[in-house]
């Protein structure tokens, strides 16, 4: 690919939208890190004068007032291929942040394939992803262009925390759960509408993930070790100490399709995962209930999904509203994951017996949603800057774990607040 004519590492797509303003943020906060020490980077999207105004508050939050004048703006619409074709072309990577991905995605990766850029999205609904991948993964390995989804808090925690996990153990990791527990502070916290419109669509369109998944005639990943136990649908954890559900998101699926591709690239035994997110006690499961019984009904209707794009804050009891958190909120608020692994010693042999060794892992950080997961963003975009030979061998559509399973990403995130540690 060639970068020689590309006046910016990154170009931030949809940096005025709600989470793109903090990845401009978390870009300006690292420039420094970039090839030979510096990163040159712009923002994109529809408005100038928005764009304008989100380096106007970056620059008064990081009391750098270079921003103002230092940081060039690119006017790119996705519902304009030619100006995301000449966006692209300037950029080494851009980092897409426009969702719901299923609607703003697809134009952006495209655009990117066909313009040999690089492309980073934190997108955590498993249809795009997976739509991409068996679209433009042959298209992208001619270009020698890398489309890596989910590098946000869906799912780069989990991906690379299996991966951390499984690098720790001595001997064959064969199974691991992960749960994950939110904390707040006193302020509380919530989650930007964006989201919560993602998770309608996706369920309300389940059926169709079922038959792309059909499309990719894989065989089923063969099982090492012991077979992993499903857990009900809410059970009492006492990994955590509370109640817990099956994790809803992006995780498990793309933790998969790292291990399918470890497997079927670098001959590694495929580690089986469940995912699962502690609730708290009573008064969070009745609500919780009453909550998932009115969107389940709802989302099957047209006239539902309206109301609860319309009411998000009535209809998830103010976990998600049209503003986000506030800054305050984010401040006091954090994610673990805690990581149960089971396998064989070295020596010991795989196919025989119970597995006989444990490992525990922890992935911990800031507020998930805006304050992770930019970190998460830009150090997978610096990854690929400054570590292009440790990457997969040709380009495509890749998961995080996929495309950072042998380069310095963990060490990277550890350094920035997101930390991988073995217990």
């Amino acid at each position: 690919m060639q970068t020689i004519f590309r006046p910016y590492h990154i170009v931030i797509f949809g940096a005025s939208g709600f989470t793109g303003q903090f990845v401009v943020e978390e870009v300006a906060r690292t420039v420094s890190e970039g090839p030979n020490g510096t990163l040159k980077w712009a923002v994109a999207g529809r408005s100038r004068q928005k764009l304008d105004k989100v380096l106007e508050q970056a620059a008064g939050t990081l009391g750098k007032p270079e921003l103002r004048t230092a940081v060039e703006v690119i006017v790119a619409d996705v519902g304009e291929p030619d100006s995301l074709a000449a966006m692209c072309k300037q950029a080494v990577i851009v980092l897409d942040c426009v969702g719901p991905y299923r609607f703003w995605g697809e134009p952006v990766v495209k655009a990117c394939v066909e313009n040999g850029a690089h492309c980073i999205d934190i997108c955590g609904e498993p249809q795009f992803l997976e739509s991409m991948q068996l679209n433009y993964d042959s298209q992208a390995a001619d270009k020698g262009v890398y489309i890596v989804g989910a590098c946000g808090f869906d799912s780069i925690p989990a991906d690379m925390g299996v991966l951390y996990t499984r690098d720790q153990f001595k001997g064959t990791l064969t199974a691991l759960e992960s749960f994950l527990t939110v904390s707040t502070g006193p302020e509380g916290g919530s989650i930007n509408d964006g989201t919560w419109k993602s998770a309608i669509y996706g369920f309300a369109d389940s059926g169709k993930l079922r038959s792309l998944r059909k499309k990719f005639g894989h065989k089923p990943l063969p099982v090492v070790g012991s077979k992993i136990k499903r857990r009900s649908a809410l059970f009492y954890s006492n990994e955590v100490q509370q109640y817990a559900v099956p994790f809803m998101g992006a995780d498990p699926s793309v933790v998969k399709r790292s291990q399918r591709f470890l497997l079927e690239e670098h001959q590694e035994t495929p580690v089986q995962y469940g995912a699962y997110a502690g609730v708290g006690g009573v008064a969070n499961i009745v609500k919780m209930l009453f909550a998932g019984m009115m969107f389940w009904f709802l989302v099957k209707f047209s006239f539902g999904q309206d109301l609860l794009i319309k009411y998000p804050e009535f209809f998830s009891f103010g976990l998600f509203s049209k503003d986000g958190p506030t800054r305050k909120q984010m401040e006091g608020s954090s994610f673990k994951f805690a990581f149960y692994g089971e396998g064989y010693t070295e020596g010991q042999d795989p196919s025989q017996g119970r597995p006989n060794a444990k490992i525990r892992t922890l992935v911990q950080g800031p507020e998930a949603g805006y304050v992770a997961t930019p970190i998460a963003m830009v150090q997978a975009a610096i990854t690929i800057l400054n570590e292009p030979t440790a990457l997969p061998k040709k380009g495509g559509v890749y998961t995080p774990g996929a495309t950072f399973a042998k380069t310095k990403l963990v060490e990277r995130l550890n350094k920035h607040g997101i930390q991988f540690s073995v217990i």
